[in-house]
């Protein structure tokens, strides 16, 4: 009577098992977007298409920059970090899924020698058991930790994603920045050169006591001037390398070689892909990763309401027992077992209970206006990012015709100058303004560039070129190599 019972309340508590899932649901909210981006004055560069997945090589086609990508995404050491925490994450789901089964169970053996009084007769014990316990998931306790770990799998991903974006940029920006220093470089020393021509001039007419000293000091002024300007360029351009050899996964080292093939700042082009706004929703890792924290929180409510009920449990002990009368410990009539059915319910804790399914949903209900505020920011970036492009753009156009003119300006000083016409300050006024007016039009040309690198940056393309791949893919073999020798249980993982 007593074992049916026990089958009996067995088969009633399996039979709840998963019937019931406290706490919500979780459903992605809906947020205001706009349906297209504001209207600019040249809507002729604004382009609706979506992102090119592979855009740095659409915007500049360099060679050398897709290069440089490839190699940051093989080898970037923050990139394998962040599937490494892809990997823990897919971890804590099996630990999660885990937890639906039997969590208590054990093999156990003994052997006993002694005597018995008062003839201190020996005698010896044998016996065996195995023990078996399973916490039921009647409210859909171990469910809510399924689905909260499963969505943190998610987050875990979108961040993944997020870096490489981000690598992607640092990337393209170190790169553009190296190309406008090295013309930068270029062109002060073109214009040094111009300089010591001008100097040359003004000390032979000293000397022929056609001008005075005053001349020759103004040219060593400008010319001084711009060797300075070069002393102050060449760490920075030394500095880049050194940043862009980090992001590649290497320490500084002479880039010489990789960089060989100079050809100045890559040529913008002006049409540029952005899709609609809605695209950000799926597109942008970080909007992605608020919506999928937002998805772990929702199911950790669930999680807090089920303690507020009881937790049953079931199981029971098998075992064998021999004494020292040599009968077979493995035999039927040494057998013994037991079954059982308990419940744990702590309903002198409801307070604290209570107040943990508060917080929790208080978490919630946070995270539910930083995911707004995400999707907010997020469009703001894009439209500032485009009025930046859009700006430097024409800064470039009118740039170019003051470099134009400046250029104009200090040819017609110099032969005035020869012939008497003007005095030196006039060409010491030309030949500085054309310097400034260069390194101006460079840096504007390289604010373009990097610029265009923060449009296509918010709007959160690129990651898609690991194809729907799992992010613990991308692990270099020497890496999974060596986690394989520390614990063999990573075999079947990398498989």
């Amino acid at each position: 009577m007593k074992i049916k019972l026990a089958f009996t309340a067995i088969t009633i508590i399996s039979l709840l098992s998963g019937c019931t899932m406290l706490g919500p649901d979780y459903k992605e909210p809906d947020i205001d977007m706009e349906k297209d981006w504001l209207n600019y004055e040249d809507d002729q560069q604004i382009a609706t298409p979506p992102v090119d997945v592979k855009w740095w090589d659409h915007a500049f086609h360099d060679e050398t920059l897709n290069t440089l990508v490839e190699m940051a995404l093989s080898e970037n050491l923050t990139l394998r970090s962040a599937g490494l925490r892809v990997l823990q994450a897919r971890q804590k789901l099996a630990i999660a899924v885990g937890s639906q089964y039997p969590q208590s169970q054990s093999l156990n053996g003994s052997a006993q020698s002694g005597t018995v009084s008062p003839s201190s007769r020996s005698s010896q014990q044998y016996g065996t058991s195995f023990n078996l316990s399973w916490e039921v998931d009647v409210w859909g306790r171990f469910q809510r930790q399924i689905e909260s770990a499963s969505a943190n799998l998610d987050v875990s991903i979108a961040e993944y994603d997020g870096v490489m974006i981000s690598l992607v940029s640092e990337v393209a920006q170190n790169y553009l920045l190296i190309r406008e220093t090295e013309l930068r470089l270029t062109l002060f020393r073109d214009n040094l050169k111009l300089q010591q021509e001008s100097l040359r001039i003004t000390d032979a007419k000293y000397k022929a006591g056609e001008v005075s000293a005053l001349d020759s000091e103004q040219a060593k002024t400008l010319l001084y001037n711009t060797k300075a300007s070069i002393s102050s360029l060449e760490p920075v351009l030394q500095q880049l390398k050194n940043s862009l050899a980090i992001l590649l996964g290497k320490p500084p080292y002479d880039m010489s070689d990789l960089l060989a093939n100079n050809q100045g700042i890559p040529t913008v082009n002006k049409n540029v892909s952005l899709g609609m706004p809605q695209n950000l929703l799926r597109r942008r890792p970080d909007i992605r990763t608020s919506e999928r924290q937002l998805a772990t929180q929702s199911a950790q409510i669930g999680f807090a309401i089920t303690e507020l009920y009881p937790h049953f449990s079931i199981g029971g002990i098998i075992g064998t027992n021999s004494g020292s009368s040599g009968s077979d410990l493995f035999k039927d009539e040494n057998s013994n077992w037991n079954t059982f059915v308990s419940f744990n319910w702590n309903i002198f804790n409801y307070g604290r209970l209570k107040g943990n399914v508060k917080l929790q949903d208080a978490l919630f209900q946070q995270r539910l206006e930083d995911y707004h505020q995400t999707v907010l920011e997020a469009q703001g970036e894009v439209e500032n990012a485009i009025v930046a492009f859009l700006a430097s753009n024409k800064q470039v156009e009118d740039y170019t015709q003051a470099v134009t003119a400046s250029l104009n300006a200090m040819t017609l000083s110099q032969i005035q100058y020869r012939d008497g016409l003007v005095n030196f300050n006039t060409v010491i006024s030309t030949q500085q303004t054309l310097t400034q007016q260069q390194d101006i039009l460079v840096q504007t040309q390289g604010n373009t560039a990097t610029d265009l690198v923060n449009v296509y940056k918010s709007l959160g393309g690129g990651w898609e070129i690991r194809d729907n791949r799992d992010p613990v893919d991308f692990l270099p073999q020497v890496t999974k190599d060596e986690m394989i020798k520390r614990t063999e249980q990573w075999q079947d993982t990398f498989q």
